[in-house]
């Protein structure tokens, strides 16, 4: 399966009173030097194994759900790379859905927007709402795995 998305930084938090919130841990299997990233997930009271490949907009993906014994059984070979954040998603006005990240302990204040789309050709047209900032699509190091691992860019104004 491919996940082809988009990613902003935040310019101002919108009214998420019609969002939904859902805590999530994750915590990543392999380092950064990997090509695949290996992932595992509790969001809320589920918990997901997750392999992703290739890197940017549009990217190879492949799930599945654990139980919480074998989420378990994997968590301590995530020490030291693992990120903490509260997931509201919502719908923008145009019908698509946002997943709007606020991360949690060394890594807030950081606040990350994504958009997942059905094709490249709607990933290419979507035209971002006032409240999303600079895209950070393709910059590696707003990917959760090199959150997870190196912290929050300095940019972010900490």
């Amino acid at each position: 399966m491919k996940e082809i998305e988009r990613r902003y930084l935040v310019a101002r938090r919108p009214d998420l009173s019609s969002a939904v919130a859902s805590r999530v841990r994750q915590g990543y299997l392999t380092v950064l030097d990997d090509s695949t990233e290996l992932r595992l997930r509790q969001k809320g009271e589920l918990f997901f194994l997750t392999q992703k490949g290739g890197v940017g907009r549009v990217r190879e993906e492949r799930e599945t759900e654990l139980t919480e014994a074998q989420f378990a059984t994997f968590w301590p070979g995530t020490e030291g790379r693992r990120i903490e954040k509260t997931r509201w998603t919502g719908q923008l006005t145009d019908g698509l859905a946002f997943e709007l990240d606020i991360f949690e302990g060394p890594l807030a204040p950081l606040e990350i927007v994504e958009v997942e789309f059905a094709d490249e050709a709607r990933a290419e047209a979507f035209l971002p709402p006032d409240w999303f900032g600079t895209e950070v699509t393709e910059v590696a190091g707003y990917g959760n795995k090199f959150l997870a691992v190196h912290g929050a860019p300095s940019e972010i104004g900490r």
